[in-house]
């Protein structure tokens, strides 16, 4: 094979007019390349293509595209009755029914008509490669090449090798990714590639939460929005609909030899089974129009501040709750009397003996127990890069801000109460909230509570899919940046959030249920050790 494969401005192939087939001829044909484009069903291809002229006439009415780039584009598509209209195809990709037989039928067929130097795509979202190319003759030149929908406006494309896959042929699908604009990234065909894989405790979290009662779909969605996620997990699936979230959930569980970490969730197999589907239905979490409801923000209590209050740690969220302490007022009017314990080994604020605790993971009733202190309260994880947090005037961190990242705004943030704390406490550790500039949501005491848990598990994945070759870690960040419009990389999320700290919430968690599924990645215990390895030697050269 030659040393470069060049694949700009071949003749292309692709086989299914459905949405995602659509989308990769309309992409294909206005880069330049000569499209063909075929379907089984009798019609379908020529609507396929009628419908893309329309999109094009579209863009040119708002001004994306000139009319002489539709013009060319809409010349250079074509639908075709057989295949055999398409010999002259250097690429063909496959855009059919997810289904392993049927494309593997497909795939022998394309070898046996288009030439040996063309290549061959699928853009399957989690049917392993390797499995697809056996029985070819020439399984090297098969890669995957998964566009994410609507493919004209989604710019990440998975580039997926499986174990015969030619590293020069994935170059040129890369090469011509970028060529039609897109963000390729590079995966082996492991189950779920990048995206799906990682995703899952997005979706798997907030299902266990429900399972347990912990709080309602609107809840877990307004503090996710909160902590910079495009859509809740409750109402990303209502979008996907629940029966493409679950087959999907369950291949990859079966994938994986039944890993614990990928079990599907009988909260959302009974709404399967029920027909509610989400927006497809009418359905799911919630009803079609309207879709989620507000959530309201609680009344809170006055603050009643009747011994010193302490406020514990150090960093951004602890600045914050200085600034607030400072600038609150309790009884008629009366400034609240405040101290700083910025060597506490937890982050929060303490009146007399009540305790209000940033998450290490534990529940808030095991931090009573082990403190010996009944009224104890838990809140989640806060963004610092956020707007959420308003940092003390002249700390380093009030520096490295903008002026927007210091506006204090509103956010929805959970909270739980021990147990054995009183209902005073719970109104008041509420209100200390609110005074934070927050509209506190009480939850269910749970580990780890909403965000910290689920961002802790969405690192967990995105380090096991380095640490086992499936990704490199800028992959893994641009991959979930760009294919799910996460608030950066997962991996990225540690720059803000020590590995320890992770860390931490994962032991909690796997102490909490004692399984598979909270079990922390290698990866993220080398990482953590590497940072105190560095922090003690940075101390001793002090």
């Amino acid at each position: 094979m030659a040393q470069t494969l060049d694949l700009r401005g071949a003749p292309v192939l692709v086989v299914g007019a459905g949405i995602m087939g659509s989308g990769i001829a309309q992409v294909a044909a206005q880069s330049g390349h000569t499209v063909h484009l075929y379907d089984t069903r009798p019609g379908a291809a020529a609507q396929a293509c009628a419908a893309i002229s329309r999109q094009w006439d579209a863009l040119v009415t708002k001004g994306r595209l000139g009319a002489d780039a539709a013009t060319a584009a809409r010349a250079r598509l074509t639908a075709i009755d057989t295949l055999e209209q398409a010999q002259a195809a250097l690429l063909a990709i496959e855009a059919i029914v997810e289904d392993l037989p049927a494309k593997q039928a497909l795939l022998a067929r394309l070898e046996a008509l288009l030439a040996p130097s063309a290549v061959l795509a699928s853009n399957t979202s989690s049917i392993s490669i390797t499995a697809m190319a056996r029985g070819l003759l020439r399984p090297e030149r098969l890669v995957g090449m998964h566009f994410f929908n609507p493919v004209p406006l989604m710019k990440l494309v998975e580039v997926v090798s499986g174990l015969h896959s030619d590293g020069l042929v994935a170059d040129a699908i890369a090469a011509l990714s970028r060529h039609w604009g897109k963000t390729p990234v590079r995966a082996q065909s492991t189950p779920g590639f990048i995206v799906n894989r990682i995703a899952r405790p997005f979706y798997a979290e907030a299902l266990a939460l429900l399972h347990e009662q912990t709080t309602s779909p609107a809840v877990l969605d307004a503090v996710l929005r909160a902590a910079g996620f495009r859509m809740g997990p409750c109402e990303l699936m209502d979008l996907i609909g629940h029966d493409t979230n679950f087959a999907v959930t369950q291949s990859v569980f079966e994938a994986n030899f039944f890993d614990r970490r990928y079990m599907p969730s009988l909260v959302q197999r009974a709404m399967v089974d029920g027909g509610l589907l989400g927006r497809k239905s009418g359905r799911g979490f919630y009803a079609y129009p309207p879709g989620a409801p507000v959530v309201p923000a609680p009344e809170l209590a006055a603050l009643t501040a009747t011994a010193p209050v302490v406020v514990h740690g150090k960093g951004v969220v602890a600045d914050a709750f200085w600034a607030a302490v400072q600038s609150a007022s309790v009884g008629h009017g009366a400034k609240v009397a405040a101290e700083r314990a910025q060597a506490s080994a937890w982050t929060g604020l303490a009146v007399g003996d009540s305790r209000l605790v940033l998450t290490d993971g534990r529940c808030a009733f095991a931090l009573a127990q082990d403190w010996r202190i009944a009224d104890v309260a838990v809140f989640d994880w806060l963004p610092p890069q956020s707007s959420v947090i308003a940092p003390v005037n002249g700390s380093s961190q009030a520096a490295a801000m903008t002026p927007a990242e210091s506006t204090l705004q509103k956010m929805h943030l959970a909270y739980a109460l021990a147990e054995q704390a009183s209902s005073e406490w719970g109104h008041q550790a509420a209100a200390w909230l609110g005074a934070l500039g927050v509209v506190p949501q009480r939850v269910a005491d749970t580990p780890g509570l909403v965000v910290a848990r689920t961002r802790a598990m969405l690192i967990n994945e995105a380090a096991d899919a380095v640490l086992q070759g499936a990704c490199s870690v800028e992959d893994a960040n641009v991959a979930m940046e760009l294919g799910v419009n996460y608030p950066g990389g997962p991996l990225r999320w540690l720059d803000n959030w020590p590995a320890s700290d992770v860390l931490a919430v994962l032991d909690a968690l796997d102490t909490t249920y004692r399984g598979e599924r909270y079990r922390a990645s290698l990866w993220l215990r080398r990482r953590a050790a590497v940072a105190d390895w560095q922090q003690d030697s940075a101390s001793h050269a002090c």
